[in-house]
């Protein structure tokens, strides 16, 4: 049982699961505009998620311990430099203006990590308010605009209320963090249960649902879709209403995270058996 545990830690804290529900969000990205499968593409967003995630976790971390980093953190480390050279590979046999594109979502990570206003002491992650907007920015473009543009499709209008709805998907499962972060973040970051509370930010949060859904019969006339983003709209609305301040360790990393996850594997079964 213990080792398990171990596993599952290592799992959550080495953001392969992260990586996942981002690897899924591209998948249904693909599924809704009839992409063609990249597998270049799909291991590149698998294997930059894991670089990216764990430089902004972990990056002021090794600075400040290098000398005593714990088993755990050097075996993360050793983790991400391997993900980081397979994400090399993938990002080799990509398009150069696939690249270009995913320049502006790449500065925006390494801004939110490394420090760089007042005297280089802040980061965006810093920045009242703007925490949540970046997260959900950089998924957004990551997993529709850029699968999209990689395999030079026009971006329509349909493409950019995916890119909408999929940003506000996104802020709605950030909230559940936000609840359980409240009583460890600075009153600086002014995220939204901090600014309204935890009621409030669940209500926001269910309009935000609503209008994905409604955004969602804009996107697609697809009715297995429609009925598959409903059950996910469920799911995320009973996540979003049962989070709390004193949730479990596990509850946002694994169960809120996974939602993406649920989506994808969700429209393959429809896909394959009705």
């Amino acid at each position: 049982m213990l080792f398990l545990k171990k596993i599952l830690n290592f799992y959550i804290n080495s953001s392969i699961h992260v990586a996942l529900a981002v690897f899924s969000f591209v998948r249904i990205t693909e599924l809704y505009f009839d992409l063609p499968y990249n597998e270049s593409f799909g291991f590149f967003a698998f294997f930059g998620t894991i670089t990216g995630y764990n430089f902004v976790k972990y990056a002021g971390v090794a600075k400040l311990h290098h000398r005593s980093l714990t088993k755990n953190l050097k075996i993360i480390q050793i983790f991400s430099l391997i993900c980081f050279l397979l994400m090399c590979f993938y990002a080799w046999e990509l398009p150069f203006k696939t690249l270009l594109f995913l320049s502006p979502l790449a500065i925006l990570t390494l801004l939110y990590a490394v420090p760089f206003l007042s005297g280089f002491q802040k980061n965006l992650r810093n920045i009242s308010h703007l925490k949540i907007i970046v997260v959900a920015l950089v998924w957004a473009g990551f997993t529709v605009l850029l699968p999209v543009y990689n395999v030079g499709k026009s971006f329509s209008i349909t493409i950019y209320l995916l890119v909408i709805q999929r940003f506000l998907l996104v802020i709605v499962l950030i909230l559940p963090f936000d609840i359980r972060d409240l009583q460890f973040d600075a009153i600086s970051l002014q995220t939204l249960p901090q600014k309204i509370g935890v009621e409030k930010t669940k209500k926001a949060g269910f309009v935000l649902l609503a209008f994905c859904l409604f955004l969602e019969f804009l996107i697609t006339p697809n009715s297995s879709f429609r009925s598959v983003f409903l059950i996910v709209f469920f799911l995320a609305l009973f996540l979003l209403m049962r989070a709390s301040i004193r949730q479990s360790k596990y509850y946002s990393a694994v169960w809120v995270e996974s939602l993406p996850i649920v989506w994808w594997l969700l429209l393959l079964g429809f896909d394959n058996f009705l």
